[in-house]
């Protein structure tokens, strides 16, 4: 038995969700993928999935033998890519993870430039939201944070940015600008809704030159959103008025089609980091990714803050 291929299928079945899943995505029978798994449970001497007629569950065996035949693989990959580094073009797969919004505003703008650079490096590119990401799982999870993030967990920070508010000239005309943070009690207000426990009856706002001055506003909006693009797009349509980081509205206010109000006044700080697996060195083709990432999204931040700043 061919081990190593056997701890492979092993690991896809679970990723896959069941055996049947896993042979597609391997170009494998599905009567290979189950021998495959058979043979390991034997030489194991223990079940490692569960089976029912609907689906395929890890045994406590099995979630203690993926755990460490996850790390057993991606050493055994890291191996592979430090030696081709060395005797070979950047080549191989990259496998990113990131939510919609990262994905739309922050990846998808730098493919074209990355995939010039590096043509051999191939982008696996999975765009979802998680409250808690299979770090683990991925070669670069890209997450958003506020100021006060803290996780214990291995990252590079690649940007940071502001948050403020904005409205588009017609709902301005319609129902004036505010003057004051308080005068958003009486606007349409669209807002953001966590990724996870209650929505905030609050909403903060203080000023970037000087935080000591902040305020917590009990705006009652006239609509939640989890996505932001959906509230750009409202803010767009003169909906109301809504948080926006530099580098998303930029384009926009550079256009005219939105206008910033209550400045200097910020809803907040945000960092962008690239969370990596914890390993012991990166693939190269992850190393140049991260650079290419940090270069072009900071450069990228810089020409939003000077088209903010003559707004």
């Amino acid at each position: 038995m061919d081990r190593l291929s056997s701890m492979r299928v092993f690991v896809r079945v679970v990723d896959e969700g069941g055996f049947a899943a896993a042979a597609r995505s391997l170009d494998m029978s599905p009567a290979v993928v189950t021998r495959l798994i058979a043979d390991l449970e034997d030489h194991l001497g223990t079940r490692l999935l569960q089976r029912t007629t609907r689906r395929q569950s890890l045994t406590d065996a099995g979630e203690a033998y993926l755990e460490r035949v996850r790390h057993i693989l991606l050493d055994l990959d890291e191996a592979h890519a430090l030696v081709s580094s060395h005797t070979h073009q950047l080549s191989g797969t990259l496998r990113v993870l990131a939510p919609p919004v990262l994905a739309t505003h922050v990846i998808a703008p730098i493919v074209a430039g990355f995939l010039q650079r590096y043509p051999q490096i191939r982008l696996d590119l999975e765009v979802a939201s998680h409250r808690e990401p299979p770090i683990e799982e991925y070669d670069i999870t890209l997450l958003g944070a506020d100021e006060g993030f803290n996780a214990d967990l291995v990252a590079r920070k690649v940007i940071s940015t502001e948050a403020f508010l904005v409205a588009s000239p017609a709902y301005l005309a319609r129902r004036g600008a505010p003057r004051a943070p308080e005068e958003l009690l009486q606007h349409d207000c669209l807002r953001i809704k966590p990724d996870a426990g209650p929505r905030p009856r609050l909403w903060h706002l203080f000023r970037a030159d000087d935080a000591a001055q902040d305020v917590h506003l009990d705006v009652q909006p006239v609509l939640w959103a989890n996505h932001t693009d959906t509230l750009m797009r409202a803010a767009l349509d003169g909906a109301g008025i809504t948080g926006s980081t530099v580098e998303l509205a930029a384009p926009h206010l550079a256009s005219g089609a939105l206008t910033r109000v209550l400045a200097p006044w910020i809803t907040g700080r945000f960092t962008l980091y690239a969370a990596l697996p914890s390993r012991k060195f990166l693939p190269k083709r992850t190393e140049v990714f991260l650079d290419h990432l940090t270069e072009q999204s900071r450069a990228a931040v810089a020409r939003a803050m000077a088209a903010c700043s003559m707004c």
